[in-house]
């Protein structure tokens, strides 16, 4: 059975993206699943990676628990709007202040290489956008896929990660948002 962990890095709770994240819970708990989430803006933390990796800044309470769910699920899935192509400034600081050296991954003595300590875990994203997803892919290559699935996720030995797209949000009418939430649903009920 798969240990699923929905991480939602939208700030706002009255977002769409919550109620994406309210579906795919639904599809995955019908699945028989077992199913833990993370509210980004709901943790206490400071997003800051005050001193890089230079000196460890201690993990509040919020973050450890946030790890510990991390390491006990199998699949991951982040929802999250694009916005100026890129994370949510939140989410960017909750993967600053967790994704460390020694958690996520671990450089090598004397070596460029790296292992990757999460490796063994598949991963889903799916984010919202005011754009077409074909013309984020086409016109902007992307930038917050390559960040979140290639740099950080694959960096750490996350695989395979698959992506979807929901957009154009803010014309979309009930009836297209309800056909949304439907497939998230399904992806859940699929653990996708």
């Amino acid at each position: 059975m798969k240990n699923i962990l929905i991480i939602n890095g939208h700030p706002n709770p009255s977002s769409f993206n919550f109620a994406i994240a309210d579906s795919y819970l639904k599809g995955a708990i019908a699945s028989g699943a077992e199913v833990d989430t993370i509210t980004i803006a709901d943790l206490k933390f400071n997003p800051n990676l005050q001193f890089g990796y230079q000196k460890r800044t201690e993990l509040e309470p919020d973050l450890l628990e946030a790890w510990g769910k991390i390491q006990k699920a199998n699949h991951l899935v982040w929802i999250h709007p694009v916005w100026w192509g890129g994370l949510p400034a939140i989410t960017k600081g909750f993967i600053d202040r967790l994704f460390l050296p020694g958690m996520a991954f671990q450089y090598r003595e004397n070596s460029v290489w790296w292992d990757k300590l999460l490796s063994g875990k598949t991963a889903h994203i799916i984010t919202t956008l005011d754009q077409p997803g074909w013309y984020y892919r086409l016109f902007y290559a992307r930038p917050s896929v390559n960040q979140l699935k290639k740099s950080t996720l694959g960096f750490c030995g996350v695989k395979p990660v698959k992506v979807s797209y929901f957009g154009i949000i803010k014309t979309a009418d009930d009836f297209q948002r309800e056909k949304w939430l439907q497939k998230v649903y399904e992806f859940g009920l699929k653990n996708k």
